[in-house]
């Protein structure tokens, strides 16, 4: 397919999604309000993959107050910048302690992320600033989580963001009642998708 015709289908979806007027807007905003957590396990076999979980438990504790006082992402990345190495340095700990010697990788990015549900409510689909994590080869299933504002579990404390500290009221809607936008949900998932997969062939 020739760039210029990949370059106009990635318009076209990107209108679409223009299309969806408030709801596209809120979910783009949104997605620009939160700093997601990403973590690679080396590979699918069961030790890796509970080697991933003793890393992901080692950097919540660690980052629990991180952000406390921070009120927006653009805080918050700056915060997590300053803290790469230290950040590497505690997953790479963790990697060491479980009897492994896995290098370590700790990085702000920007990447695609599906719609995911959390216990404390549900992130639509698109690009997102990410600190990722990558053990190994980074070839195993994946863990996702919200690091600003700490949707993780039992990583908040008291001075830490909340949704209604950096989202409005009708995106902390989209993310507290998901089931009330199911449908514009997929959709917005789709499109997005779509969008992403265009993204890369342009480039």
């Amino acid at each position: 397919m020739k760039r210029w015709i990949k370059a106009l289908s990635l318009g076209l979806v990107c209108t679409f999604l223009v299309s969806l007027c408030g709801f596209s807007a809120n979910c783009e905003q949104l997605r620009d309000q939160v700093l997601r957590l990403h973590i690679l396990a080396n590979s699918d076999s069961a030790a890796d993959q509970q080697l991933k979980l003793q890393v992901r438990d080692a950097m919540i504790a660690h980052a629990a107050g991180m952000f406390d006082g921070v009120r927006e992402q653009t805080g918050a990345k700056q915060v997590a910048a300053a803290h790469l190495e230290e950040l590497t340095q505690i997953a790479q700990q963790a990697v060491r302690d479980a009897g492994y010697d896995y290098p370590v990788a700790v990085c702000l990015t920007r990447m695609y992320f599906d719609t995911r549900t959390y216990d404390a409510g549900t992130m639509p689909a698109g690009m997102y600033d990410a600190l990722r994590v990558t053990i190994g080869a980074g070839a195993g299933k994946n863990w996702w989580c919200v690091a600003f504002p700490p949707l993780c579990v039992d990583s908040a404390t008291d001075h830490a963001a909340t949704l209604s500290d950096v989202m409005t009221p009708a995106q902390q809607d989209i993310v507290q009642q998901p089931q009330k936008y199911e449908v514009r949900l997929k959709v917005v998932e789709w499109a997005e998708n779509l969008c992403h997969t265009l993204r890369e062939w342009v480039d």
